[in-house]
Formats: C-alpha cells, sequence, structure tokens
C-alpha cells in the first residue's frame, strides 16, 4: 500500500484503553441480542489486545485463539484454558461477519475511513487507501479465509455425553453435602437443574419468584429468557421435592428477592448481592465428580439435561411434552402440530428421589450452618 493511516498513541494502557472503546463503539450494536453481545465482547477484547483497529480484522488469527489458546481466570484467580468446539467457534465467527457485513454497508464508515487517512496525500490517494483497506477487511471476512473444519458424526459414544441413572443423579445430589452454605447452595442448584432440564445460563439467570409460577394449575419453574430469547415453564410435578433443597439454601442465605444463586464470600458464612453467571455454574458443577463405571467422572451442566430427558422418557414421558419443557429449537414447530398442553400432561414422572429424607430436610429450618 502506497499510504498508510495515521498512527495512534504509544502510550500502552492509554491506547489499550482507548482502542477498545473505539472498536466497541463500532463493532457492538445499539441494541445487541444475547449471542451477540457475548460473541461480539469476546472478539473486541481479544481485537484490543491484539493493538489492532476494528478495520483491521484477523478472523483466521481469531479462530486459531477460540479454538486453541483462549483461557479464562476462575474464582481461584487461576487461569483456565477455555477453548471452544468447532460448531461454537462458527457461531461466534458467523456473528461477527454478520456485524462487519452490516458496516461495510453505512457510508459513515467508509467516510470515517477517509477522516483516518493521511491529509497530505490527494483526494486520489486517500479513496485509493479507502478502496483497498475495504477489499482487504472484505477478503478477511470471507468464509474461506478461516475455515473450521467439522468431523460429521455418524456415532456419539457414551463416553462422550453422560446421561445419568436414578442412583447416579442420587450420588451427585449428595456429593456437595447440605451442613455447610455452600454445600446447600450447589446441592440446590444441581437438584433443580437435574429435575427441571435447564441450561446453566438459565439456572444462573433464575429470580426467586421464578421459582413458583404455575402451568394449567401446576406448579412450574418459569424460565425468563431461554434459548432463541424464548420464555417457558417448567411443570415440576412429583419433582417438586428439588424445592425443599432451594427454599432451604434462599432461608439460610437470607434471600427472599433477586438472584437465587449467588456467590459465597471467603469464609463461607455469607452470600455475595449479585448472582452467579453461567461459567460460575460450571466451577460448581466440576467441584462433585461421582464415580461413573469405576472412574470419577465430571459431570456438566449439559449432563443434566441429557439426563432429565432420557430419563423422563425411559419413565413414560411423551417426547413432544420433554421438547417443550427443554425449550429446544424445534418448539414452534412441534407446538403448532400437536396445541397448547395442559401442565398435568407435561410434568415430569416422579424419577428421582430426595436423597436426604423429609424429616433431614425439614430440620434444615433450624440447622446451624458453619
Amino acid at each position: 500500500m502506497k499510504a498508510s493511516l495515521q498512527q495512534r498513541p504509544t502510550d500502552a494502557k492509554e491506547t489499550r484503553h482507548k482502542l477498545w472503546r473505539e472498536n466497541y463503539a463500532m463493532l457492538m450494536p445499539e441494541a445487541p441480542n444475547k449471542d451477540q453481545k457475548s460473541r461480539l465482547g469476546f472478539y473486541i477484547d481479544w481485537l484490543s489486545a491484539q493493538g489492532r483497529a476494528w478495520y483491521q480484522p484477523d478472523l483466521s488469527a481469531y479462530r486459531d485463539y477460540l479454538l486453541f489458546h483462549r483461557a479464562r481466570i476462575d474464582r481461584q484467580g487461576k487461569c483456565k484454558p477455555a477453548t471452544l468446539s468447532p460448531q461454537t467457534t462458527l457461531a461466534h465467527l458467523a456473528t461477527i461477519r454478520g456485524r462487519y457485513s452490516q458496516l461495510t454497508r453505512r457510508n459513515d464508515v467508509r467516510d470515517l475511513l477517509f477522516e483516518l487517512a493521511n491529509p497530505e496525500d490527494s483526494e486520489a490517494e486517500q479513496r485509493a487507501l479507502v478502496d483497498e483497506f475495504f477489499i482487504r477487511m472484505m477478503n478477511d471476512l470471507h468464509p474461506a479465509s478461516a475455515p473450521v473444519k467439522l468431523i460429521e458424526k455418524q456415532d456419539i459414544a457414551d463416553s462422550e455425553h453422560l446421561r445419568l441413572k436414578p442412583y447416579q443423579v442420587s450420588a451427585l445430589v449428595q456429593a456437595p453435602g447440605i451442613a455447610k452454605l455452600r454445600g446447600l447452595r450447589d446441592t440446590a442448584l444441581i437438584t433443580l437443574m437435574v429435575c427441571s432440564g435447564i441450561r446453566a445460563a438459565e439456572a444462573a439467570a433464575l429470580q426467586v419468584d421464578d421459582l413458583r409460577q404455575h402451568l394449567g394449575g401446576e406448579l412450574s419453574l418459569r424460565v425468563r429468557e431461554g434459548k432463541g430469547s424464548k420464555q417457558r415453564l417448567i411443570p415440576y410435578g412429583p419433582l417438586d421435592w428439588c424445592l425443599m433443597y432451594v427454599d432451604a439454601w434462599l432461608r439460610e442465605a437470607g434471600i427472599r428477592a433477586g438472584p437465587v444463586f449467588r456467590g459465597i464470600r471467603r469464609g463461607g458464612k455469607s452470600v455475595r448481592g449479585q448472582g452467579i453467571g453461567a461459567w460460575t455454574v460450571n466451577d460448581i458443577m466440576n467441584s462433585y465428580p461421582i464415580s461413573i463405571d469405576g472412574a470419577l467422572r465430571l459431570v456438566k451442566p449439559h449432563d443434566l439435561r441429557r439426563t432429565y430427558a432420557r430419563n423422563a422418557f425411559d419413565f413414560g414421558m411423551d417426547l413432544e411434552r420433554i421438547r417443550q419443557n427443554l425449550g429446544h429449537a424445534s418448539l414452534q414447530t412441534t407446538q403448532a402440530y400437536i396445541g397448547a398442553l395442559d401442565g398435568r400432561d407435561r410434568h415430569p414422572p416422579s424419577m428421582f428421589s430426595p436423597p436426604h429424607d423429609r424429616q433431614s430436610l425439614a430440620l434444615l429450618t433450624g440447622a446451624a450452618i458453619s
């Protein structure tokens, strides 16, 4: 290229912060949906850390970062790998390409690039430079520039996904214990997730008044915003015993409104005001490996959804009702064919039992949590 865009200030910290603000202002839509906010946010952070402006995308490098190098800091301050699957990486790249596609159709974006060009160059040189940047940007954004190889699997081994049997569910629910505040919270979280099939993010977002809603007269859990921005109600049916653990946690934590599941302060005797995130749900699950086929295995939040679905089906629950409760992508099509379902028809069978007797659970009201 014969000309170059004006160089930015060299003060490292100030430059990075200024660069991040500019990248955020350009790349983040005014009213982003949940996926855009998350995916573009990750990309903006990475782009700014690389010292690159929004008009200097490098999706092949970002693809490699997501697949092989991405990491995060856990709640203990340790750096842990947080790489993404090829399918999720493709979804991130598609969101980024979609945003750039919107930007490159805006005349004000082209005007902004003209403002960044060297004012000493002629108008023709500035126009040639901007045209060159647009061409380079579009080339880099083309799917062929950052391909992601997907292997189509004809069969999926049982070891890749866990679907717990009822006795394994009981072992998992008992793992945290209920004598201390952290264990009681984790027991309540795991129990509610396996008895409702909700996602990690949905569990993290639960508010106290979501716990006791009704569908056709049936006590139900409300998911305010599931995948695809869809709200749904999940009847508890005979699995409403999970609320005994949740109620015990809320009582001991002193929570009456707001987020159900919250972080616990150092010392383990009080809770934070804000709710936890989906990553914290993953961290909690990673704290309680259980024995499966003679080996310790970590149970992921999504394994609890599979466990709910498999056991509900095995115990005779209709597949379409399971889909409605899980909030799968085919929900609208399914409902259009079968119509609205009564809450009583959709509550799950009594496929799990609380590992603690009801008398022990009742004593939690007056139990001292150390």
